[in-house]
Protein backbone atom coordinates (compact mmCIF):
# COMPACT_ATOMS: atom_id res chain seq x y z
CA UNK A 1 0.00 0.00 0.00
CA UNK A 2 1.04 3.55 -0.78
CA UNK A 3 2.06 5.54 1.75
CA UNK A 4 -1.05 7.90 2.34
CA UNK A 5 0.92 10.36 4.57
CA UNK A 6 3.01 11.25 1.09
CA UNK A 7 -0.10 11.80 -0.35
CA UNK A 8 -2.41 14.74 -1.28
CA UNK A 9 -6.30 15.17 -2.18
CA UNK A 10 -8.96 17.08 -2.85
CA UNK A 11 -12.43 16.83 -2.11
CA UNK A 12 -15.00 18.61 -4.20
CA UNK A 13 -18.67 19.47 -3.09
CA UNK A 14 -20.43 22.87 -4.51
CA UNK A 15 -22.16 22.87 -1.24
CA UNK A 16 -20.67 20.99 1.75
CA UNK A 17 -22.92 19.38 4.64
CA UNK A 18 -21.94 16.96 7.47
CA UNK A 19 -21.16 14.50 4.87
CA UNK A 20 -18.34 15.98 3.28
CA UNK A 21 -17.01 17.36 6.56
CA UNK A 22 -16.47 13.91 7.51
CA UNK A 23 -15.04 13.03 4.39
CA UNK A 24 -12.82 15.97 4.46
CA UNK A 25 -11.60 14.80 8.29
CA UNK A 26 -11.28 11.49 8.16
CA UNK A 27 -8.78 12.07 4.85
CA UNK A 28 -7.17 14.40 7.01
CA UNK A 29 -6.20 11.72 9.55
CA UNK A 30 -4.62 9.84 6.80
CA UNK A 31 -3.40 12.20 4.13
CA UNK A 32 -0.40 14.77 3.94
CA UNK A 33 -2.83 17.49 2.63
CA UNK A 34 -6.38 17.91 1.96
CA UNK A 35 -7.66 20.75 -0.45
CA UNK A 36 -11.56 21.43 0.15
CA UNK A 37 -12.93 22.84 -3.21
CA UNK A 38 -16.60 24.72 -2.48
CA UNK A 39 -18.87 27.54 -2.70
CA UNK A 40 -19.93 26.94 0.52
CA UNK A 41 -19.66 24.73 3.84
CA UNK A 42 -22.19 24.26 6.21
CA UNK A 43 -21.59 23.43 9.81
CA UNK A 44 -23.81 20.65 11.89
CA UNK A 45 -22.41 19.19 14.29
CA UNK A 46 -18.90 18.48 13.40
CA UNK A 47 -16.12 21.39 12.52
CA UNK A 48 -13.86 20.97 9.80
CA UNK A 49 -10.65 20.41 10.56
CA UNK A 50 -8.22 23.12 10.70
CA UNK A 51 -5.81 20.49 8.57
CA UNK A 52 -8.18 21.24 5.51
CA UNK A 53 -7.07 23.63 3.52
CA UNK A 54 -10.88 25.34 1.82
CA UNK A 55 -10.36 26.78 -1.79
CA UNK A 56 -13.83 28.73 -2.55
CA UNK A 57 -15.67 28.98 -6.02
CA UNK A 58 -18.77 29.95 -6.96
CA UNK A 59 -21.73 29.17 -4.74
CA UNK A 60 -24.51 26.83 -5.81
CA UNK A 61 -27.50 28.56 -6.69
CA UNK A 62 -30.63 27.04 -6.24
CA UNK A 63 -33.13 28.46 -7.94
CA UNK A 64 -34.33 29.47 -10.75
CA UNK A 65 -33.56 26.58 -13.02
CA UNK A 66 -31.25 28.86 -15.65
CA UNK A 67 -29.26 30.31 -12.85
CA UNK A 68 -28.99 26.86 -10.73
CA UNK A 69 -27.43 25.37 -14.20
CA UNK A 70 -25.25 28.69 -14.40
CA UNK A 71 -24.37 28.07 -11.22
CA UNK A 72 -22.66 23.90 -12.14
CA UNK A 73 -21.54 24.99 -15.37
CA UNK A 74 -19.37 28.14 -13.69
CA UNK A 75 -18.19 25.51 -10.97
CA UNK A 76 -17.31 22.79 -13.31
CA UNK A 77 -15.15 25.35 -15.60
CA UNK A 78 -13.24 26.39 -11.47
CA UNK A 79 -12.66 22.86 -10.90
CA UNK A 80 -11.48 21.72 -14.15
CA UNK A 81 -8.62 25.14 -14.12
CA UNK A 82 -7.46 24.46 -10.44
CA UNK A 83 -7.14 20.77 -11.31
CA UNK A 84 -5.08 21.73 -14.93
CA UNK A 85 -2.90 24.08 -13.25
CA UNK A 86 -2.55 24.07 -9.01
CA UNK A 87 -3.59 20.27 -8.43
CA UNK A 88 -2.40 18.42 -11.34
CA UNK A 89 -0.47 15.72 -8.82
CA UNK A 90 -3.51 15.92 -6.16
CA UNK A 91 -5.86 13.12 -6.15
CA UNK A 92 -9.98 14.02 -6.35
CA UNK A 93 -12.73 12.87 -4.25
CA UNK A 94 -15.90 13.97 -6.07
CA UNK A 95 -18.72 13.75 -3.20
CA UNK A 96 -22.03 15.57 -4.64
CA UNK A 97 -22.10 19.06 -6.82
CA UNK A 98 -21.89 20.17 -9.49
CA UNK A 99 -23.72 16.39 -10.25
CA UNK A 100 -21.60 16.36 -13.55
CA UNK A 101 -18.41 17.57 -12.04
CA UNK A 102 -17.45 13.92 -11.66
CA UNK A 103 -17.38 13.68 -15.98
CA UNK A 104 -13.97 15.69 -15.39
CA UNK A 105 -12.09 12.84 -15.10
CA UNK A 106 -12.22 12.14 -18.89
CA UNK A 107 -10.11 14.96 -19.38
CA UNK A 108 -7.95 15.39 -16.63
CA UNK A 109 -4.82 13.16 -15.60
CA UNK A 110 -5.39 12.95 -11.81
CA UNK A 111 -6.76 9.87 -9.70
CA UNK A 112 -10.07 10.25 -9.60
CA UNK A 113 -13.09 8.60 -7.15
CA UNK A 114 -16.50 9.44 -6.37
CA UNK A 115 -19.25 8.90 -4.28
CA UNK A 116 -22.41 8.26 -5.99
CA UNK A 117 -26.07 8.82 -4.07
CA UNK A 118 -28.02 10.39 -7.02
CA UNK A 119 -27.78 8.49 -10.04
CA UNK A 120 -27.72 10.48 -13.21
CA UNK A 121 -28.86 10.81 -15.51
CA UNK A 122 -31.04 8.22 -14.83
CA UNK A 123 -33.18 10.97 -12.11
CA UNK A 124 -34.12 12.73 -14.98
CA UNK A 125 -37.01 10.35 -15.61
CA UNK A 126 -38.68 12.61 -13.01
CA UNK A 127 -39.48 15.26 -15.32
CA UNK A 128 -40.32 12.48 -17.98
CA UNK A 129 -37.24 12.69 -19.92
CA UNK A 130 -36.81 8.93 -21.55
CA UNK A 131 -33.94 6.93 -22.18
CA UNK A 132 -34.00 7.90 -25.94
CA UNK A 133 -33.62 11.54 -25.07
CA UNK A 134 -30.53 13.00 -26.76
CA UNK A 135 -28.89 14.57 -23.00
CA UNK A 136 -30.04 11.09 -21.46
CA UNK A 137 -28.04 9.02 -24.29
CA UNK A 138 -25.13 10.98 -23.97
CA UNK A 139 -25.01 10.96 -20.23
CA UNK A 140 -25.19 7.42 -19.96
CA UNK A 141 -22.49 6.81 -22.15
CA UNK A 142 -20.00 9.56 -20.85
CA UNK A 143 -20.85 7.49 -17.28
CA UNK A 144 -19.86 4.34 -18.82
CA UNK A 145 -16.24 5.76 -19.61
CA UNK A 146 -15.91 7.75 -16.49
CA UNK A 147 -16.75 4.84 -13.94
CA UNK A 148 -14.21 2.49 -15.73
CA UNK A 149 -11.84 4.91 -15.53
CA UNK A 150 -12.40 5.72 -12.00
CA UNK A 151 -10.02 4.70 -9.43
CA UNK A 152 -12.70 4.04 -6.58
CA UNK A 153 -16.11 4.13 -7.06
CA UNK A 154 -18.46 4.28 -3.83
CA UNK A 155 -22.05 4.37 -3.53
CA UNK A 156 -24.23 3.73 0.25
CA UNK A 157 -26.48 0.77 -0.91
CA UNK A 158 -27.36 -2.52 -2.55
CA UNK A 159 -29.74 -1.17 -4.76
CA UNK A 160 -28.00 1.92 -5.48
CA UNK A 161 -25.06 -0.44 -6.73
CA UNK A 162 -27.33 -2.05 -9.03
CA UNK A 163 -28.54 0.82 -10.61
CA UNK A 164 -25.10 2.32 -11.14
CA UNK A 165 -23.97 -1.30 -12.43
CA UNK A 166 -25.75 -0.70 -15.70
CA UNK A 167 -22.47 1.88 -16.17
CA UNK A 168 -19.69 -0.24 -15.15
CA UNK A 169 -18.95 -3.88 -14.03
CA UNK A 170 -20.73 -4.15 -10.25
CA UNK A 171 -17.63 -5.74 -9.17
CA UNK A 172 -16.03 -2.71 -9.22
CA UNK A 173 -18.68 -0.49 -7.04
CA UNK A 174 -17.97 -0.18 -3.08
CA UNK A 175 -20.75 -0.07 -1.39
CA UNK A 176 -20.51 2.03 2.75
CA UNK A 177 -22.94 3.58 3.77
CA UNK A 178 -23.41 7.20 4.93
CA UNK A 179 -24.10 8.49 8.54
CA UNK A 180 -27.02 10.83 10.60
CA UNK A 181 -25.59 14.45 11.79
CA UNK A 182 -26.88 13.33 14.66
CA UNK A 183 -24.86 10.57 16.80
CA UNK A 184 -26.68 9.64 19.63
CA UNK A 185 -30.61 9.91 20.70
CA UNK A 186 -30.83 13.42 21.72
CA UNK A 187 -34.21 13.64 21.06
CA UNK A 188 -35.95 16.38 23.95
CA UNK A 189 -39.57 15.34 25.38
CA UNK A 190 -42.58 17.08 24.19
CA UNK A 191 -43.49 17.98 27.61
CA UNK A 192 -39.77 20.41 27.66
CA UNK A 193 -39.72 20.84 23.80
CA UNK A 194 -39.97 24.45 23.19
CA UNK A 195 -40.46 23.94 19.43
CA UNK A 196 -44.00 21.61 20.86
CA UNK A 197 -44.95 24.87 23.32
CA UNK A 198 -44.87 27.24 20.50
CA UNK A 199 -46.89 25.73 18.07
CA UNK A 200 -49.03 23.82 20.51
CA UNK A 201 -48.52 20.32 19.54
CA UNK A 202 -48.51 19.05 23.17
CA UNK A 203 -51.29 16.24 22.84
CA UNK A 204 -50.69 16.06 19.24
CA UNK A 205 -49.63 13.10 16.84
CA UNK A 206 -47.41 14.57 15.15
CA UNK A 207 -46.44 13.32 11.39
CA UNK A 208 -43.76 15.03 9.86
CA UNK A 209 -42.15 16.10 6.28
CA UNK A 210 -38.88 17.86 6.29
CA UNK A 211 -36.75 18.88 3.69
CA UNK A 212 -36.70 20.50 -0.06
CA UNK A 213 -39.78 20.93 -1.90
CA UNK A 214 -38.41 21.35 -5.13
CA UNK A 215 -40.44 20.31 -9.02
CA UNK A 216 -39.13 16.73 -8.61
CA UNK A 217 -40.83 16.16 -4.40
CA UNK A 218 -43.88 14.77 -3.98
CA UNK A 219 -44.74 16.45 -1.33
CA UNK A 220 -48.23 17.13 -1.76
CA UNK A 221 -48.43 13.00 -0.90
CA UNK A 222 -48.39 14.75 2.57
CA UNK A 223 -51.23 16.92 1.70
CA UNK A 224 -53.45 13.43 0.56
CA UNK A 225 -52.89 12.03 3.32
CA UNK A 226 -53.46 15.01 5.58
CA UNK A 227 -57.15 14.96 3.33
CA UNK A 228 -57.99 11.11 4.29
CA UNK A 229 -57.29 11.77 8.12
CA UNK A 230 -58.73 15.23 8.34
CA UNK A 231 -61.55 13.96 10.70
CA UNK A 232 -59.15 12.51 13.10
CA UNK A 233 -58.31 15.52 15.65
CA UNK A 234 -55.12 13.52 17.52
CA UNK A 235 -53.01 13.50 14.14
CA UNK A 236 -51.63 16.77 12.88
CA UNK A 237 -49.33 17.10 9.80
CA UNK A 238 -46.57 19.35 9.41
CA UNK A 239 -44.59 20.17 6.13
CA UNK A 240 -41.24 21.86 7.07
CA UNK A 241 -38.87 23.24 4.63
CA UNK A 242 -38.53 25.61 1.21
CA UNK A 243 -38.86 25.08 -2.40
CA UNK A 244 -40.77 26.22 -5.21
CA UNK A 245 -44.19 23.89 -4.96
CA UNK A 246 -44.79 25.30 -2.02
CA UNK A 247 -47.12 27.93 -2.95
CA UNK A 248 -49.00 25.63 -5.07
CA UNK A 249 -49.48 22.84 -1.63
CA UNK A 250 -50.30 26.02 0.51
CA UNK A 251 -53.02 26.40 -2.08
CA UNK A 252 -54.06 22.84 -1.71
CA UNK A 253 -54.61 23.13 1.72
CA UNK A 254 -56.32 25.97 1.33
CA UNK A 255 -58.64 24.66 -1.45
CA UNK A 256 -59.14 21.51 0.91
CA UNK A 257 -60.03 23.58 3.91
CA UNK A 258 -57.63 21.29 5.69
CA UNK A 259 -57.46 21.66 9.20
CA UNK A 260 -54.80 19.05 10.07
CA UNK A 261 -51.88 20.27 7.64
CA UNK A 262 -49.70 23.44 8.63
CA UNK A 263 -46.04 24.92 7.14
CA UNK A 264 -43.28 26.20 8.29
CA UNK A 265 -39.89 27.23 7.15
CA UNK A 266 -37.12 25.23 7.42
CA UNK A 267 -36.14 25.36 11.06
CA UNK A 268 -32.49 27.12 12.44
CA UNK A 269 -29.49 24.84 13.55
CA UNK A 270 -30.31 25.56 16.71
CA UNK A 271 -33.71 24.96 16.86
CA UNK A 272 -33.60 21.41 14.06
CA UNK A 273 -33.38 19.15 17.26
CA UNK A 274 -36.41 20.13 18.68
CA UNK A 275 -38.92 20.29 15.44
CA UNK A 276 -37.37 16.82 15.20
CA UNK A 277 -37.95 15.92 18.36
CA UNK A 278 -41.23 17.13 18.30
CA UNK A 279 -41.86 14.24 15.38
CA UNK A 280 -44.08 11.26 16.14
CA UNK A 281 -43.89 9.72 12.79
CA UNK A 282 -41.50 10.74 10.06
CA UNK A 283 -42.62 10.81 6.12
CA UNK A 284 -39.63 10.25 3.85
CA UNK A 285 -41.04 10.49 0.03
CA UNK A 286 -39.10 9.46 -3.49
CA UNK A 287 -40.22 9.48 -6.76
CA UNK A 288 -41.10 5.70 -7.88
CA UNK A 289 -39.12 6.17 -10.74
CA UNK A 290 -36.01 7.11 -9.48
CA UNK A 291 -36.59 5.83 -5.44
CA UNK A 292 -34.12 2.99 -6.69
CA UNK A 293 -30.77 5.12 -6.81
CA UNK A 294 -31.53 7.72 -3.33
CA UNK A 295 -31.50 7.34 0.60
CA UNK A 296 -32.56 10.69 1.52
CA UNK A 297 -30.49 12.15 4.83
CA UNK A 298 -33.33 12.54 6.77
CA UNK A 299 -33.95 8.81 6.88
CA UNK A 300 -30.77 8.92 9.18
CA UNK A 301 -31.46 11.45 11.18
CA UNK A 302 -35.26 9.82 11.97
CA UNK A 303 -33.54 6.79 13.14
CA UNK A 304 -31.09 8.66 15.35
CA UNK A 305 -33.76 9.73 17.38
CA UNK A 306 -36.02 6.43 17.48
CA UNK A 307 -38.64 7.84 15.47
CA UNK A 308 -40.42 5.47 13.44
CA UNK A 309 -40.65 5.98 9.68
CA UNK A 310 -43.05 5.95 6.84
CA UNK A 311 -41.61 5.71 3.88
CA UNK A 312 -43.38 6.35 0.21
CA UNK A 313 -41.02 4.87 -2.44
CA UNK A 314 -40.97 1.89 -4.91
CA UNK A 315 -40.54 -1.47 -3.87
CA UNK A 316 -37.77 -1.85 -5.60
CA UNK A 317 -36.23 1.05 -3.71
CA UNK A 318 -33.28 0.89 -1.06
CA UNK A 319 -35.67 2.57 1.44
CA UNK A 320 -38.16 -0.93 1.23
CA UNK A 321 -35.02 -3.08 2.05
CA UNK A 322 -34.80 -1.18 4.97
CA UNK A 323 -38.13 -1.10 6.15
CA UNK A 324 -38.11 -4.95 5.68
CA UNK A 325 -34.83 -5.83 7.10
CA UNK A 326 -34.58 -3.40 9.82
CA UNK A 327 -38.06 -2.92 10.99
CA UNK A 328 -37.95 0.68 12.27
CA UNK A 329 -40.32 2.00 8.74
CA UNK A 330 -43.54 1.03 7.01
CA UNK A 331 -42.79 1.37 3.02
CA UNK A 332 -45.90 1.92 0.78
CA UNK A 333 -46.09 3.32 -3.09
CA UNK A 334 -47.97 6.03 -4.21
CA UNK A 335 -50.61 3.58 -5.20
CA UNK A 336 -51.37 2.72 -1.91
CA UNK A 337 -51.68 5.43 0.55
CA UNK A 338 -54.86 3.94 1.54
CA UNK A 339 -52.55 1.49 3.53
CA UNK A 340 -50.28 4.37 4.59
CA UNK A 341 -53.31 5.81 6.13
CA UNK A 342 -54.12 2.67 7.82
CA UNK A 343 -50.28 2.79 9.10
CA UNK A 344 -50.47 6.00 10.59
CA UNK A 345 -53.93 5.18 12.40
CA UNK A 346 -52.74 2.07 13.81
CA UNK A 347 -49.05 3.55 15.12
CA UNK A 348 -51.02 6.84 16.45
CA UNK A 349 -53.04 4.26 18.22
CA UNK A 350 -51.14 1.50 19.70
CA UNK A 351 -48.01 2.70 22.18
CA UNK A 352 -46.29 -0.50 22.44
CA UNK A 353 -45.83 -1.01 18.08
CA UNK A 354 -44.57 3.15 18.11
CA UNK A 355 -41.94 1.95 20.92
CA UNK A 356 -40.97 -1.02 19.34
CA UNK A 357 -40.55 0.68 15.97
CA UNK A 358 -38.57 3.07 18.15
CA UNK A 359 -36.12 0.50 19.26
CA UNK A 360 -35.59 -0.81 16.28
CA UNK A 361 -34.51 2.75 14.73
CA UNK A 362 -32.40 3.12 17.65
CA UNK A 363 -30.59 -0.40 16.45
CA UNK A 364 -30.58 0.35 13.36
CA UNK A 365 -29.01 3.94 13.37
CA UNK A 366 -25.79 2.45 15.33
CA UNK A 367 -24.77 1.01 11.83
CA UNK A 368 -25.33 4.53 10.04
CA UNK A 369 -22.61 6.40 12.63
CA UNK A 370 -19.90 8.87 12.11
CA UNK A 371 -16.88 6.34 11.77
CA UNK A 372 -18.36 5.13 8.60
CA UNK A 373 -16.50 8.12 7.02
CA UNK A 374 -13.38 6.43 8.44
CA UNK A 375 -14.64 3.26 6.58
CA UNK A 376 -15.02 5.28 3.16
CA UNK A 377 -11.09 6.09 3.85
CA UNK A 378 -10.11 2.79 5.00
CA UNK A 379 -11.74 1.30 1.84
CA UNK A 380 -10.14 4.04 -0.33
CA UNK A 381 -6.39 3.04 0.93
CA UNK A 382 -7.34 -0.68 0.90
CA UNK A 383 -5.48 -2.73 -1.47
CA UNK A 384 -8.14 -3.45 -4.53
CA UNK A 385 -7.65 -7.36 -5.58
Amino acid sequence: MEDSKARKIIIVNQAVNYLTIGFCNAFAEKFDEVILVTGSVHVQGEELSSKVKVRYINKWVERPASKKMFSYLLACWKIFWLLRTSYRKHEVFFVSLPPMAYLLNLVVPNRFSMVIWDVYPDIFKITGMTETHPLYKIWSKLNRKSFHKAYRLFTIGEKMADLIAVYTDRSKIIIQPIWSIFQKNERVSKEKNPFVATHHLQDKFIVQYSGNIGLTHKVEIVVQLAELLQDDPAIVFQIIGRGPRVPVLQKMVEEKKLPNCTFLPFQSDEMFPFSLSACDLGIVILDEVTSKGSVPSKSYNLMSYGIPALYIAGHDSELMSYATKYGHAACYSESELEQAKNFIVEICRNKTQWEAMSQQALETSLLFRRDNADKFVELYLKEQS
